[in-house]
This record gives structure tokens, C-alpha cells and sequence, in this order.
């Protein structure tokens, strides 16, 4: 739904663009307590644009995720809970080659998909069809230069909960800051991000209670296509005073894609994620490894089929998720199976996006306006 006003100056006109996506699901897990879920989302977007010159322009954007959701054994329990909260409120300033952003809003860089070390400011999870993710409060600036290279620069404030791989929450008083620089190379790119904040351990009971802990992350990221797409991704975080092994957090990801000329092409996804958690700088004690898998396959433009497997090494743990999705004329459709165990630890885990333990069916859909 578009309407357009003229402005009263030249010929210039702003834009309101009025849209939204309703989605319904239904979940049945048998291993868990209340083994049936069922819930539906309405996020309703706005955004208003001013065009300033032929150049440059501001536009705003504000979006609200309200939601409900049922946990029922049927004939015995439920519960029922519900949800209004804002999803995007931002205003931006933007040209040919720079932005300024400001507001609730998405972040996201790196060239990992389905692990990511650089997961630092939203909670996508690669098996959700709708990659929904909260934003995160801040100030956003990026300049592209004519050679594809860009630089970032943020400044974040009151953003408490944890995001990606966090173990620890954020003290939300204290703002954050950091900036990343990405350069093209022959073939890819590659990247090296940083960032600041405050950390609060008060909420766990495994390490010293701290109200607020420094902390600095370096990341490190590269891609490049030849032939096979290879990529990977870094992560080293310090925290400034001592919370046992919990202190000094590594995590690197190593990736490949390729499509295989199988039927409409079939794409194939390999990555694996070392992650270690030590007192002391690279010690390397506390170690693990995730190795995951994805598939995608098009039956033609309007079915595909998606799966997904992780493999936890210390625990020796398969999760398996398989994504039937159909486009109706107006509405797009999901069949999904999967088998989660009851330690799901180390894959990104979205609060929008409910993982259930043990096997599970779910349907869903979605309308977009």
C-alpha cells in the first residue's frame, strides 16, 4: 500500500509507504511438557521519505512486533502470553555514498552464514524462513568508497540483552562503541571490526557476580569466489577483569558453498565453528567444535526444500531441521520437521523463534502486504 504527497517545494515529493507481514504457527514436540504451540505475529511497518536533492534524502522507518502464543497439553494446561513491542524506529540521512542512521535498527555484518563469530548486534537464526531478529538501539554511520571499500562507525546505548554468542549480558547504562573497515580483494573482500561495551555478570551463578566489566572484541572476516565460495570469520573477546573462564572467549569459522548442477541446481553449505573459553589469553583448555550443513534445493519458482544439520563434537549431538516452503498466490507456506536435543548449546537461539527439544512438527504461514 503506497501513498504519495507532493510537495509544496519544486517538483521533489515525499513518499508514504504503508506495509506488514501477519504470520500463524502451529508446533507439536511430544518430548516437551506442554507439547503443542501455537502463536501469531503482526509486524506492521511504516516509512516516510523526504528527498532533499537528487542526491540525498531522509527517511524514517517504525515497525512494531505484536505477537501471542499458546503452550497447551490438550485436555490438561496452558498458558498463554502476549507481546507489543517496537521492532524498527529509525531515522536516517543517506547519499550516494554515505549513511547516518539512528534508532532502533538492524546491524549486521561478516561472511559467515550459518555460524557466526560476528554475530555481535542481532540473533538471526538461519533456520527461521523469516530471519526475524530485534534490533539494537544506536547510532549508525557508513561511507562507501568508489572501489567497493566501506568503513563503520557505531555508537550503541541501552541494549542489556545478550546477542549471537554472548555468555554475558550488557550493562546497559554504559554505551558501546566500535567501527569495522572492509576493503575488496581480488575475487572477495575482507574485513577487520571492533567494538566496546560494558558487560554485567550479576545474572550467573557459575562466575564472579560483576556489575560492570569492560570488554573489547576484535573481529576478523574474509570471502572470496573461485569457483567454490570460501569464507571465514574471527572473534576474539577480553573482558577486563576476572570471571573464571569466561574471561577470554575465541571463536573462528571456516566456510565453503557451491551449487551443484543437479535438476534446478542444488546449494550446498559447509561450515565449522572452534569456539574456546579460558582464563588466560589463547590458552585454549576449554575448546568445542560445531560443524553444520545446509541444503537448498528449488523445485521450480514457487516450492523449495531446505534442511539444516549441526553437529556438536563434545556432545556428539545431531539437531536436524528439513523446511518445505510453497508460495501461494498471496500467502507462502512452511512445512517443517525437526529434532533438537536438550542441549542446544553454542547454535543461535532467537527468543521470536521458539526451538523446541527432541522432534517437532510445525506449520506456518506467512502474508505480506
Amino acid at each position: 500500500m503506497l501513498f504519495i504527497f507532493c510537495s509544496v517545494f519544486g517538483q521533489k515529493s515525499t513518499s508514504l509507504e504503508f506495509k506488514g507481514q501477519i504470520s500463524a504457527v502451529g508446533n507439536y514436540s511430544p518430548d516437551n511438557e506442554l507439547d503443542v504451540f501455537t502463536g501469531i505475529r503482526y509486524i506492521p511497518e511504516l516509512r516516510y521519505t523526504i528527498p532533499v536533492d537528487s542526491t540525498k534524502l531522509i527517511d524514517f522507518e517504525a515497525a512494531a512486533n505484536i505477537s501471542g502464543s499458546s503452550f497447551i497439553r490438550p485436555f490438561d494446561s496452558a498458558t498463554t502470553d502476549g507481546t507489543l513491542r517496537p521492532y524498527r524506529l529509525w531515522a536516517r540521512y543517506s547519499g550516494r555514498q554515505f549513511e547516518i542512521r539512528a534508532g532502533l535498527q538492524k546491524i549486521d555484518f561478516g561472511s559467515a552464514t550459518l555460524l557466526r563469530p560476528l554475530q555481535w548486534f542481532n540473533e538471526i537464526d538461519p533456520r527461521d524462513p523469516l530471519q526475524l531478529t530485534n534490533g539494537v538501539y544506536g547510532l549508525l554511520g557508513r561511507y562507501y568508497f568508489l572501489n567497493n571499500a566501506n568503513i563503520w562507525l557505531w555508537g550503541l546505548w541501552r541494549n542489556e540483552k545478550r546477542r549471537g554468542f554472548d555468555v554475558v549480558n550488557t550493562y546497559q547504562i554504559q554505551p558501546e562503541f566500535g567501527g569495522r573497515i572492509q576493503h575488496p580483494t581480488p575475487r572477495g573482500e575482507i574485513a577487520l571490526s571492533y567494538h566496546h561495551r560494558t558487560a554485567d555478570s550479576r545474572d550467573l551463578t557459575s562466575v564472579p557476580s560483576i556489575e560492570q566489566i569492560p570488554e573489547n572484541r576484535i573481529g576478523l572476516d574474509g570471502k572470496w569466489d573461485i569457483k567454490i565460495g570460501l569464507w571465514f570469520e574471527a572473534s576474539y573477546i577480553h573482558k577486563s577483569k576476572d570471571v573464571g573462564d569466561l574471561t577470554n572467549q575465541a571463536l573462528l569459522n571456516v566456510g565453503t558453498d557451491y551449487t551443484f548442477g543437479v535438476g534446478n541446481g542444488l546449494n550446498v553449505v559447509l561450515e565449522h565453528l572452534f569456539t574456546s573459553f579460558d582464563r588466560q589469553a589463547f590458552e585454549f583448555k576449554n575448546t568445542a567444535h560445531i560443524t553444520a550443513l545446509s541444503l537448498s534445493y528449488p523445485f521450480g519458482l514457487w516450492d523449495n526444500l531446505n534442511a539444516f544439520t549441526y553437529f556438536n563434537w563434545p556432545t556428539k549431538e545431531f539437531t536436524y531441521f528439513l523446511n518445505f516452503q510453497h508460495q501461494f498466490k498471496k500467502i507462502t507456506g512452511y512445512i517443517m520437521a525437526s529434532y533438537n536435543p536438550k542441549n542446544q548449546q553454542g547454535i543461535q537461539q532467537n527468543e521470536l523463534v521458539n526451538q523446541f527439544a527432541g522432534p517437532g512438527i510445525r506449520i506456518m504461514a506467512v502474508y505480506n502486504y
